[in-house]
């Protein structure tokens, strides 16, 4: 049975979803810019039950059920949001998977991690070129609206721009997968490639021919199957 919880942070609250499991494996769920908790993340969460891994979905804040204003959620904020579900839980190792922002969240984590043992990325937001088009648009108009409720303005790029992933993929020890579609027009299939070979310790590539950012159904229930095979490899064997 899930078990809700209320994780503080910094006089606010996370709301995270526990999915138990048989074992000492754990893995952890980080969702993209946008999105939040629910729906496939839900859904991923049982299929790492089905694998042996107690699975944990939450909101960053901002976001979802979790305390915050959007404007004022930075990737500063998100990765405390990370750390402190993961003490919350104080698992004796676990693994992290992130879409999107949410990988790119997990990667920088991942630079000062000590349990960790790798790392699962997806579509990730890697080099910050990738939200350029965006910083042109706070700096001409102040304010990036993409609905009523979520916005960014400078305090996003003023914090954005303390984290590069090129001092990052020097820091991380853990072995990283990365799945890309070609056909993503969010953030570019060739960052990852980039990433791939920047990155010091061992990583896989998947490329997922003719996906976007988001995955099709199929390519997702692929990408299920390659995960937890791959993790399956890597997970408790001291890298």
């Amino acid at each position: 049975m899930t078990t809700e919880h209320a994780v503080p942070v910094d006089g606010e609250t996370v709301a995270a979803v526990h999915h138990p499991a048989e074992g000492d494996r754990w893995l952890f769920f980080c969702h993209g810019f946008l999105s939040d908790k629910s729906g496939s993340y839900e859904s991923r969460c049982e299929r790492a039950v089905a694998a042996g891994y107690d699975a944990v979905r939450f909101d960053f804040r901002g976001s979802g059920e979790s305390d915050g204003a959007f404007v004022e959620s930075t990737l500063s904020t998100r990765i405390a949001d990370l750390r402190a579900v993961v003490a919350h839980f104080s698992p004796p190792s676990y693994a992290l998977f992130g879409s999107s922002f949410g990988a790119k969240t997990a990667l920088h984590a991942a630079t000062d991690a000590p349990r960790l043992e790798a790392l699962v990325a997806r579509s990730p937001v890697t080099y910050n070129r990738a939200f350029e088009s965006y910083r042109g648009t706070v700096e001409a108009d102040g304010t990036l609206r993409y609905d009523d409720d979520r916005a960014i303005d400078a305090r996003f790029f003023d914090d954005f721009d303390t984290y590069g992933f090129e001092s990052a993929a020097t820091e991380i020890d853990v072995p990283v997968a990365i799945f890309h579609g070609t056909a993503d027009e969010s953030v570019p299939i060739e960052d990852s490639i980039e990433a791939v070979g920047a990155l010091e310790t061992d990583a896989y590539f998947g490329k997922y021919a003719g996906e976007g950012h988001r995955f099709s159904e199929t390519a997702e229930r692929r990408l299920r199957e390659q995960t937890f095979g791959w993790l399956e490899t890597v997970y408790g064997t001291g890298g």
